[in-house]
């Protein structure tokens, strides 16, 4: 009887318009946030501050730092390595467990990730819980303690990424790549070598610390968070690192060739000549390029038909291959070439480089696009911000970004394309390379 009423009741309520008015009822009305800009403030120790307010109820604060591989000495290789592993160890103000039990109490994370240039620490929490979470970001960056039974206990994770390294023919090759074509800096790889694994101490991670997590080297951005909140973490709790900024060597570019001959049946290989430096008009004009010879195909499992690499290839061997341009701009240099994946017994053929398209304005748009799109993420846009003013304590928004790529003429990715075919080139592969050509042969 009790399910009959049931039924009954919802057949009549079937029959029942829904589109009736509540007059009781008032929908409400707030008025809309006003959009924000950027803000961004130098303080007297050199720490940039850098902050968004998007009225998010998660916030994103990141610490930039200038500690890549590429700051790394011959007695201390592999020291970036072992400290993005150790940002979970204790500090002055918490112990391991505690910055752990804590983060996850908050509902946030707590994550570090590494470059050649720069390591960046990222929080994200919600927006109520900013200031907890910014404490154990400040002691991850500027109080670690790195005892040395702690960081002798990261030498099996040290194992494991490098094994991970080697299972990945394309993050080997490109360290490879780095290797062959600079005499020093970025030549630096972002995993420790061989020979220092387990040998790096906690002295020499204490002293790169000192060296280069100075607040003259140091940005601190956040993602929907008030601009004076991070100006006071700045002012207190990292004044304590402010420094003079350590010196910088310039990387050095000589070109070259690094093999690593095996049994794989597919080889990677790359070839690129010297890029361009990171926010430069040239920088812009090799992004083009790299849009015109084909970055990826833009539909799911699709070819690229706009591919001028996949067409040029495509009319010297019929066996399966993939070919993209590779763009990669550092503060004082850049590397662009061309990464292609081919069977072993077909990569001699896979290395036809074609003429530049006319089709400009097209590949052009694809890169304003390209730009746009990637700032729709928080963790896109936070590190766009960072690395941005960690470079010029300044930041660029997207429109004068757009105004810049639209200034790029035909005549600039000629000059581009130019300079990749002259320049002075450096290969690396990987694979079953007996079919694989020499760089001097290309």
């Amino acid at each position: 009887i009790k399910g009959l009423r049931k039924r009954s009741y919802a057949a009549a309520r079937r029959g029942q318009t829904l589109s009736e008015p509540l007059s009781s009822l008032k929908p409400a009305r707030t008025a809309p946030f006003p959009p924000q800009n950027v803000q961004v403030s130098k303080l007297p120790n050199g720490l940039v501050i850098a902050s968004l307010e998007n009225y998010s109820p998660l916030s994103s604060i990141g610490v930039f730092v200038k500690a890549g591989s590429r700051f790394e000495t011959s007695e201390n290789l592999g020291v970036s390595h072992v400290l993005r592993l150790a940002a979970n160890l204790t500090t002055k103000g918490a112990s391991a467990f505690k910055i752990c039990h804590s983060v996850e109490a908050l509902g946030g994370s707590l994550s570090v990730t590494g470059s050649r240039e720069t390591m960046v620490y990222t929080a994200d929490c919600l927006r109520d819980d900013i200031e907890p979470l910014l404490e154990f970001l400040v002691n991850v960056t500027t109080a670690q303690e790195f005892r040395p039974w702690e960081v002798n206990e990261l030498t099996p994770r040290v194992k494991i990424d490098k094994a991970l390294v080697q299972q990945c023919p394309q993050m080997n090759v490109m360290e490879m790549l780095h290797e062959a074509a600079y005499k020093n800096a970025l030549s630096n790889s972002l995993y420790c070598p061989d020979f220092m694994v387990g040998r790096i101490s906690s002295e020499q991670l204490h002293s790169f610390v000192e060296d280069n997590f100075t607040s003259g080297r140091m940005a601190l951005v956040g993602l929907g968070v008030n601009h004076s909140i991070l100006k006071q973490v700045g002012e207190g709790l990292l004044g304590a690192r402010s420094g003079a900024r350590a010196p910088v060597t310039k990387a050095v570019y000589r070109g070259g060739e690094l093999r690593l001959k095996n049994s794989d049946d597919l080889v990677h290989a790359l070839i690129v000549s010297e890029g361009s430096v990171t926010g430069s008009a040239e920088a812009n004009a090799f992004t083009v390029l790299q849009r015109i010879l084909g970055a990826g195909p833009y539909v799911k499992r699709g070819s690229g038909p706009s591919s001028k690499l996949s067409q040029g290839i495509a009319k010297a061997t019929t066996q399966p291959f993939d070919a993209t341009a590779f763009n990669a701009s550092y503060s004082d240099s850049g590397l662009f070439g061309i990464y292609t994946i081919a069977q072993a017994h077909s990569a001699g053929e896979v290395k036809n480089i074609p003429a530049v398209s006319p089709t400009f304005c097209f590949h052009r748009n694809q890169v304003k696009a390209e730009c746009l799109m990637s700032m729709e993420t928080s963790e896109c846009l936070l590190g766009e911000i960072g690395a941005q003013v960690l470079t010029t304590a300044a930041y660029q928004a997207p429109e004068s970004v757009l105004q810049a790529i639209d200034a790029v003429t035909k005549d600039d990715v000629m000059k581009a394309a130019k300079k990749f075919v002259d320049g002075k080139k450096t290969m690396a592969a990987s694979g079953h390379l007996v079919n694989t050509p020499f760089v001097d042969e290309l």
